[in-house]
């Protein structure tokens, strides 16, 4: 399937900027199952500097200086990305979670070892025997890891309600386990932290999921949302990736853009300014399926 994607974001300060510089995360991963056929960014007002980067956790990241007065900044990433379905295991053939904990903390250098650095606290995820106590109904003695995390990512659906207005980025992770309310980005971290209480390694991948209208309905351009969802590692098979806030595994219509131990990692754009006081964001994202009726090149 192929996507085109949009992403604008949109910075109105109250007064003047002298200076103003950013990291962005907005250019996706290319990945065995994800293909980046174009992508170009528009920034407004012109960069003083733009540098592209490659970040601690392989994702293509940039960085950019705007010098002089500024009331405003805009940046629009649009790209075209072809996916394809991952092949994931039989739930039931992956090993023990058991096994994959202590094969994650061993103390020489494996694959699996290496996978153990997202088993620590990061900044919007802390451990704690709360995490470990939701978690555990799912990973029953003996239980294969997949199976487990499906069961968990089953739970959070049915036991967590939606609700953009429940949480903001500063709400700690705490607050939703025992709200039990909001949004992708919350469940996320909720499951990740609930794997790391169990000495599991997990990640967060931040990107874009096609919304489809409802039966009848018209899809609306620019509501889709940017989105997030986690990676869990199971030795055999690599990371796989799973998603809370629609309780399945990642197939064709997630787009992944970075991951990393939390959201403060992968942040769209994030950056500093000299001057602005107080600003307003606006955010509009669209996602499409493009009928390709003509070969692409690649």
């Amino acid at each position: 399937m192929l996507y085109s994607i949009s992403h604008r974001t949109t910075y109105a300060y109250d007064a003047t900027v002298s200076l103003s510089m950013h990291r962005l995360h907005l250019r996706p991963r290319e990945l065995p199952r994800q293909e980046l056929v174009e992508f170009s960014l528009e920034i407004d007002p012109a960069p003083t500097a733009e540098v592209p980067e490659m970040d601690y956790y392989g994702n293509p990241a940039g960085f950019l200086a705007i010098e002089g007065a500024h009331r405003g900044l805009t940046v629009i990433a649009r790209g075209k990305i072809r996916l394809k379905a991952p092949a994931w295991p039989d739930a039931n053939a992956t090993p023990q979670w058991e096994t994959v904990r202590e094969c994650c903390a061993v103390d020489v250098l494996t694959q699996d070892s290496q996978a153990g650095e997202f088993l620590f606290d990061s900044p919007h995820v802390v451990r704690s025997q709360a995490f470990t106590e939701y978690a555990a109904p799912s990973f029953p003695q003996g239980a294969p890891i997949l199976a487990s995390v499906l069961d968990l990512t089953s739970r959070i659906y049915r036991n967590f309600k939606f609700d953009r207005r429940a949480t903001n980025i500063a709400t700690p992770i705490a607050e939703v386990l025992k709200n039990r309310r909001g949004v992708c980005q919350d469940f996320a971290h909720l499951a990740i932290c609930c794997l790391r209480s169990l000495g599991l390694p997990a990640r967060y991948v931040s990107g874009y999921i096609e919304t489809i209208p409802p039966p009848g309905g018209v899809r609306l351009v620019g509501a889709d949302a940017s989105h997030a969802w986690f990676s869990f590692w199971c030795p055999g098979s690599g990371w796989i990736d799973a998603d809370p806030t629609n309780n399945v595994l990642v197939a064709d219509r997630h787009i992944t853009v970075a991951w990393g131990r939390d959201f403060s990692d992968v942040s769209p754009v994030q950056g500093v300014v000299v001057g602005g006081g107080s600003h307003s964001l606006r955010v509009g994202i669209d996602v499409a399926p493009i009928e390709e009726t003509t070969p692409l090149p690649g």
